[in-house]
């Protein structure tokens, strides 16, 4: 199994491990094996989009980075797209959610949910 990193070369936020551990918690997973697998999938009007689901436990080539006690888990070809990213929680006038900010997008669709590198 992969090794856990806790360094910056990916990180959350507290906020977003806050909400993110609390959304684990409901759902009845194990914080000390699963985590949020963050990783960037072919689509949006940009060409590329990230996606974020819970995983019980990692792969054997995944990368994990640990941050405020949540463990983000990162597929080797993701990893090219989002090293370097914050995960972050905002709320506004739209609505709640988890947002990556990332340094090697040149540009980001309008709604913020595809980007290219």
């Amino acid at each position: 199994m992969s090794t856990v990193d806790t360094s910056d070369v990916v990180r959350a936020t507290e906020d977003a491990a806050s909400q993110a551990l609390d959304l684990m918690e409901v759902e009845g997973m194990d914080t000390e094996t699963g985590g949020l697998r963050l990783f960037v999938q072919q689509g949006g009007c940009a060409g590329l989009s990230y996606g974020m689901r819970f995983e019980h436990e990692p792969e054997e080539d995944d990368r994990i980075f640990e941050h405020h006690g949540l463990r983000l888990i990162i597929d080797p070809s993701s990893m090219n797209y989002i090293e370097g990213s914050v995960l972050e929680f905002e709320g506004g006038l739209q609505g709640a959610g988890f947002h990556v900010q990332n340094p090697n997008i040149e540009s980001e669709c309008g709604c913020g949910e595809s980007f290219r590198t």
